[in-house]
């Protein structure tokens, strides 16, 4: 039966049974005594009894009523007492915190600071660069690299930083193949792509517009790592996508040089992927907060 009456119903019969009147107990539950009226009206139909006499003058309870009041009223505390806690415990900022995140310097001073500043908090940290789908369950937060279009998922993306990245290659490259002007004259030269970060291939790139555009490239160095990426591209492999920030000082000295094409590398962005959840744990987005200061003010 128990699915059968509203918890508001009997949350408003307790009320009026404690005040004895109808319009305090409205005025104490914040809605028209209409409303109070009813959910009695309602409760008594569901259970097939009178709870409360009513006259103009007072409202007392019958023997019914002083039953039902006297059954349900500590369950109605337990049940509140238990409403409280779970609501104080998805505020706290303690129990345990589960990430997969890339292992960049950055992020786990990050995670550091975060874990000193909230001494309860069990951190569990993996670290991967390019996470697989099926392995994302069981963790409460995921932080990876994504450049172009996020892919269809149940997980919930905020965007954490966004990199404005340049294909590059060293001076001996340029020297042997030429400078590509095109995106199509990329497929038949040597690039540096990810192995399996991104996809790997194809490359993406945004217009004027702000339109993806993928192109497809060739490569026989295949990494997972940026910082292999670069080190690749300074000693002449090919050429390859880099975030600007990474390369800014080899591009300075000359050791890189800036290719520069019809199109611009699509940004290389940092999501934290969670549950999709409506209602997110403090400790959560208390961590991506975090984040996102260090690397902004990184």
């Amino acid at each position: 039966m128990i699915d059968q009456i509203d918890q508001q119903w009997l949350r408003s019969f307790h009320c009026v049974y404690e005040n004895n009147s109808f319009k305090q107990a409205a005025e104490y539950l914040g809605m028209p005594t209409s409303n109070v009226s009813r959910h009695v009206a309602l409760l008594e139909e569901q259970l097939n009894v009178r709870l409360l006499n009513r006259t103009t003058r007072r409202v007392t309870p019958t023997e019914f009523g002083e039953q039902l009041y006297g059954s349900t009223i500590n369950l109605m505390g337990a049940l509140n007492d238990a409403f409280k806690e779970i609501s104080y415990h998805s505020q706290a900022v303690s129990g345990q915190l589960k990430v997969l995140m890339p292992d960049i310097p950055m992020l786990a001073d990050a995670a550091v600071s975060f874990c000193l500043q909230y001494p309860e908090i069990s951190f569990l940290c993996e670290t991967s660069l390019s996470p697989k789908e099926d392995l994302l369950d069981g963790y409460d937060l995921v932080v990876t690299f994504n450049r172009g279009k996020l892919a269809d998922s149940g997980w919930i993306a905020k965007e954490i930083m966004r990199y404005p990245s340049v294909v590059v290659a060293a001076p001996s490259v340029i020297e042997r193949y030429g400078r590509p002007h095109k995106l199509a004259e990329l497929s038949q030269l040597p690039c540096i792509t990810s192995l399996t970060a991104l996809n790997g291939v194809p490359w993406v790139f945004k217009d004027n517009t702000g339109q993806h555009l993928h192109q497809h490239v060739k490569s026989s160095f295949k990494v997972n790592s940026g910082t292999m990426a670069r080190s690749a591209a300074l000693a002449g492999i090919g050429f390859s996508i880099l975030p600007q920030w990474s390369c800014a000082a080899e591009i300075s000295a000359g050791l890189l040089k800036k290719v520069e094409l019809e199109a611009q590398p699509e940004d290389l962005v940092l999501y934290a992927f969670h549950a999709g959840r409506k209602h997110l744990a403090t400790k959560i987005s208390l961590f991506v907060e975090c984040l996102q200061q260090a690397l902004n003010n990184g």
